[in-house]
Parts: C-alpha cells; sequence; structure tokens
C-alpha cells in the first residue's frame, strides 16, 4: 500500500498476485481502496497494449482488492498502474481540508465527528452537536479557510496505540480507535491537528485551496451534517 507513505505516486510497475475475474490484487499498489470516508481511486492498469480500467478498490480480508472493467489479467502477469491522478489530488486536498475543518469545530464546539464521506464533488462530516446555526457553520469555515492559507507542513508517522489513549485530544472520531489495531498511522497538520488516519494527503496546506459551505441539516437530537466542497478556480 504505497498511498500510505507516498500519496504522489502516479505510476507503478508491479504484479499481479491474485484473479478472480474482474477483482485481482496486486504485489503493490497505488490505489487506495474506499475506507475512512474516502472514496476509492480509479485508473489504468496496462499488460502490454492491453487496458484495464480500475473501477473501484476496496479492502477484504486485509488485501487491497481492485475491480477492473473486464477480465484478463492473471495471477504473476506483469503490469503497469496509472493513477487517475486528477480525482486523487482533489481527494488528498478534500481529506487535508476535512481535517482542518474538524479541528476547528472540535477546539470551538467540543464536536467529535460522528461520520464522513469524502468525495471528488463533496465533503460530508457529521458532527456530534445539539445545535448550529448558518452563522456558526461560516464562522467555522472561516477559520478553516484562515488556518490552510497558513502554508502548513502536513506529514505523517506512527504511533503506539497506548500513547495516542494518553492524549484523547488526539481522537476526533466519536467511535474512537479501532480497537484491532496496535500501531496507528498519525496524520499531522502544522500545530494545528495530529489525529491517527489512513487516507491520502497533501504535503502542504497552501495546495488545498478554500471550502465553501454547499448545506447543513439537522440528523438527530445531538447530530448534525454538514456538506462543504473545494472552492473551483482560485
Amino acid at each position: 500500500m504505497l498511498y500510505l507513505k507516498d500519496s504522489y505516486k502516479k505510476e507503478l510497475d508491479t504484479k499481479v498476485t491474485e484473479s478472480n475475474g474482474k477483482y485481482i490484487t496486486l504485489e503493490h499498489t497505488i490505489f487506495y481502496p474506499e475506507s475512512g470516508g474516502q472514496a476509492s481511486d480509479e485508473g489504468l492498469i496496462l499488460k502490454g497494449n492491453e487496458e484495464f480500467k480500475v473501477i473501484k478498490v476496496k479492502k477484504d480480508s486485509g488485501k487491497v482488492v481492485h475491480e477492473l472493467d473486464k477480465e484478463g489479467l492473471q495471477a504473476g502477469d506483469s503490469v503497469h498502474c496509472i493513477l487517475n491522478w486528477e480525482r486523487r489530488y482533489k481527494l488528498m486536498r478534500s481529506h487535508t481540508a476535512a481535517h482542518i475543518l474538524s479541528a476547528v469545530f472540535q477546539k470551538e464546539a467540543s464536536a467529535l465527528v460522528t461520520g464522513n464521506q469524502i468525495t471528488p464533488e463533496k465533503i460530508r462530516i457529521d458532527y456530534s452537536l445539539d445545535k448550529l446555526d448558518k452563522e456558526k457553520i461560516k464562522e467555522y469555515i472561516d477559520k478553516a479557510n484562515a488556518i490552510i492559507k497558513g502554508n502548513l507542513k502536513v506529514s505523517n508517522s506512527e504511533m503506539k496505540r497506548e500513547d495516542i489513549e494518553k492524549r484523547p485530544e488526539m481522537i476526533k472520531l466519536a467511535m474512537g480507535l479501532p480497537p484491532s489495531i496496535k500501531v496507528l498511522r498519525i496524520i499531522t497538520i502544522g500545530n494545528i491537528d495530529e489525529q491517527p488516519d489512513a487516507g491520502t494527503h497533501v504535503h502542504n496546506t497552501s495546495e488545498i485551496g478554500s471550502l465553501e459551505l454547499i448545506s447543513y441539516e439537522t440528523r438527530g437530537k445531538e447530530n448534525k451534517r454538514i456538506y462543504v466542497r473545494l472552492k473551483e478556480n482560485e
């Protein structure tokens, strides 16, 4: 899962390890599987002059499974992978922006994330809040955008579960940490945010642009949902 170390790697030569019709696994992969709310990558896998479209990627029993548009690849085949970079880069920018916005919500309203979905078109985040109005949302988005403009470095590292549990401010999800994972990947954004995360992110907040509000709604007595997106043409 090379995207964990290098989210900017766009192409890769590797081998097919397993094949089940249109579903394959690879010795190494740059394709991110749908998980943690982030949509999966798309792209191409080439075997010689033959082209296979990667239409969805998911995890199954610890393996990254690539769904192709057709059958034809077999275990042992040497292949060349090409990421749909435009899609991936927008997901990276959106995911880092979502972390910053959630850090603002936690600081300003003590809100934890109860659910999220990140696609190239929009970001949906659910927060543990009993009330929220449009002006407050806009205020928090403005604060997030100010942080984004600070050109903050974004880095990843690893931390043991027991060390994270000693720092409850790092846990942004209402559901807490995954119970089975002992060492977690940590995404750090300047001095603004530090939390466990397995998604793809940019290297610097200057790459994001800015966020704008789409809509918001109540999803329960203590659950509020907001939709935001990256501003285009900036």
